[in-house]
C-alpha cells in the first residue's frame, strides 16, 4: 500500500488539478497493477518531455516494489477525447509499419 501514497502524493504534488486524480490498485500473479487517471490537462505534466516524467514515477514505484518483493507496475490512463483513446489501432498500425521499415 506504501506505493499508493506514494504515488498519489507524487503525482497531486505535480498536477493542477489534484482533486481529479485517480488511482486504483489491484493485486494479481503478476503483482501490483496500479491504475492512474488525471485530468485531461494535467496529462503533460505526469508524462513530461519524451515521457521522463512518467518513466522515473515508473522507476521510483518499482523500487518501492523491490523493497517489499513485488513486482509493480503503473498504468496511466489516457483521458477521454484524445488522439490514442480514440483510435486505438491507429497505434498498433503505426507500430508494424516502425517494424516493417526498420
Amino acid at each position: 500500500m506504501e506505493d499508493k501514497v506514494f504515488l498519489e502524493y507524487v503525482v497531486k504534488s505535480l498536477v493542477d488539478n489534484p482533486n481529479d486524480v485517480k488511482i486504483d490498485r489491484t493485486v494479481d500473479e503478476m503483482g501490483v497493477l496500479i491504475t492512474l487517471t488525471v485530468s485531461p490537462a494535467d496529462m503533460g505534466k505526469i508524462i513530461g518531455r519524451q515521457g521522463n516524467t512518467a518513466k522515473a514515477i515508473r522507476t521510483l514505484l518499482r523500487v518501492i516494489g523491490m523493497k517489499n518483493n513485488a513486482r509493480v507496475n503503473l498504468k496511466i490512463n489516457e483521458p477521454e477525447g484524445s488522439m490514442k483513446a480514440a483510435n486505438p489501432t491507429s497505434s498498433v498500425e503505426e507500430a508494424m509499419e516502425d517494424l516493417k521499415n526498420l
